[in-house]
């Protein structure tokens, strides 16, 4: 494909140890040297791991600091012009579907149309506890929110009775200028069935390399063609994850824009980068092999 792909950059949130004046640098930085958007990961709370039965099953613990993506994307709205922002991804069955919404409406139209939403079902029940929901029944509530969510982006008033929200003849306002676009994320097939019947784009999570996610693309490009809908308006995100240095990394950017893929988010975690100069610089030698500025 000769369109260029969007090149964005993951939120380094484990290794600045939750530092307010790194969100700022980043943020910044990220505009400054020409990429497109700035994704962030989400969790409310991390769990300590030790006496679990069953055992949790994610990378993240007590120790792992995260900022919240609606509190940390407003904020940067102010201070940036450009750059977008990009949830990857919320854990959307955690939360309240209509103080999603808001957040959302409100970050996009603060930000001047720059939100795109990308959601997820999480791995941590402890987490879902702590905020009132029901992990066993996550994958059945996000689809119903994906419903909801996008009325109330777009209908003037909204009456709608679901198996998890009820909404009584009520209202949006103010709504985003246009619908916040809603991408999935994640590596299983009920996740690959959900976005090709339901999203606007997916976010694939590159633990395999390149090569076994453009695998996954084709598979559900396959299903997204088959449930007849368009291909042409679906986006696929690949999150590229540090292997191989800067070279290796533009090699994987060429081989996603040639399977059909249209972003790519940067990640600068595991790569030793202890403080934001070292996150920064590494960005920099990035962005100059892709000739982004």
């Amino acid at each position: 494909m000769s369109s260029r792909v969007q090149i964005g950059v993951v939120y380094p949130q484990n290794e600045l140890r939750g530092d307010p004046d790194a969100v700022r640098r980043v943020g910044r930085a990220a505009e400054e040297l020409g990429f497109d958007h700035l994704l962030a990961y989400d969790h409310v709370l991390g769990a300590v791991h030790a006496g679990r039965t069953p055992p949790l099953t994610g990378p993240y613990t007590e120790h792992d600091p995260f900022h919240d993506p609606f509190v940390m994307f407003a904020y940067l709205a102010g201070i940036t012009e450009r750059i977008g922002f990009a949830t990857g991804v919320l854990i959307l069955p955690q939360r309240q579907t209509a103080l999603v919404g808001r957040q959302a409406a409100d970050v996009d139209l603060l930000s001047g149309g720059r939100l795109r939403l990308g959601v997820g079902v999480g791995w941590n029940p402890v987490e879902y506890d702590a905020l009132g929901q029901d992990f066993r029944t996550r994958g059945a509530r996000q689809e119903e929110q994906i419903e909801l969510l996008r009325r109330l982006f777009e209908e003037p008033v909204v009456d709608f009775a679901g198996r998890f929200d009820r909404v009584d003849r009520a209202a949006l306002v103010p709504k985003p200028a246009s619908p916040v676009p809603i991408w999935l994320g994640g590596a299983s097939e009920a996740a690959f069935d959900r976005a090709a019947r339901l999203a606007d784009g997916f976010i694939f999570f590159g633990g395999g390399g390149v090569d076994h996610v453009i695998g996954d693309w084709e598979r559900l490009r396959d299903r997204v063609t088959g449930l007849g809908r368009s291909v042409d308006g679906f986006g696929a995100e690949y999150v590229a994850l540090p292997q191989g240095g800067v070279s290796g990394l533009t090699a994987e950017i060429d081989a996603w824009r040639e399977a059909g893929g249209t972003h790519v988010s940067v990640v600068t975690m595991g790569l030793g980068l202890q403080s934001v100069d070292g996150h920064i610089k590494y960005l920099a030698a990035v962005a100059d092999a892709l000739n982004l500025s």
